[in-house]
């Protein structure tokens, strides 16, 4: 299911949207925050966001720039000036669309459908970037790189493996065979040893990030992520 970011800051138009949006079966989220803006979007992770200019405090502009900064996916303007050099500097901040209001809301979901099969779709330039989160860490599995607000650090393929699974299962406990069978492969043999080792790396990257008691040992089980940080000041 894709994820549609809303940011609008007239709450009955913001709410037509949404309504409408939802109706074909994608998951919405609309901001109300203006002053956090980013910390939603990291928090929600959107595959598209519809973006007014006129916002509080920054416009649409600044904020796409940001998105830029964490992402690429498609952002499509919406807002009431019709002007020539607003659809500009909308395409030169980092926008891929503009539509400009009053608008009829198939228009806004034929172009969102655009922009999603231009990104994802089986046409696209590559295919959709896997990233696990939680509370503004992020795990980019197939580059193997964790990050922390503008931290980041390197990661072996064991210790990508690792902190997925840790991810995935959280707040469960990730068991010791379950993570066994993950490192195994069919030319090395994995004991209990090596993956204390794994863990102890891994408790070090996280440490790197300056994270600390992120995870946590489940004597007899295995391990459990131990979210430790305030995702809200690195967003």
């Amino acid at each position: 299911m894709e994820k549609i970011m809303i940011v609008e800051d007239d709450p009955k138009l913001a709410g037509y949207l949404y309504d409408f949006i939802e109706k074909y079966g994608y998951d919405v989220f609309t901001v109300d925050d203006f002053e956090n803006l980013m910390r939603d979007f990291n928090q929600f992770w959107p595959d598209l966001v519809l973006l007014d200019i006129n916002l509080p405090r920054f416009d649409g502009f600044y904020w796409c720039r940001q998105i830029r900064r964490e992402s690429i996916c498609p952002v499509i303007f919406i807002s009431a000036r019709t002007g020539e050099m607003d659809q500009v500097m909308a395409l030169e901040n980092g926008g891929d669309d503009f539509i400009t209001k009053p608008f009829h809301p198939d228009v806004v979901m034929a172009k969102i459908r655009s922009q999603l099969r231009r990104a994802y779709g089986e046409y696209a330039a590559g295919s959709k970037e896997r990233i696990i989160q939680k509370n503004g860490l992020k795990l980019f599995p197939e580059r193997m790189e964790l990050r922390f607000g503008t931290a980041a650090v390197s990661l072996t393929k064991n210790e990508a493996d690792v902190i997925e699974s840790l991810m995935d299962r959280y707040p469960r406990v990730a068991g010791r065979e379950d993570l066994l069978e993950k490192l195994w492969d069919e030319h090395t043999y994995v004991d209990e040893n090596t993956l204390n080792v794994n863990m102890t790396r891994v408790r070090k990257k996280f440490q790197e990030l300056g994270i600390t008691d992120a995870v946590e040992t489940v004597r007899g089980a295995g391990y459990r992520l131990h979210v430790t940080w305030d995702g809200a000041e690195h967003a």
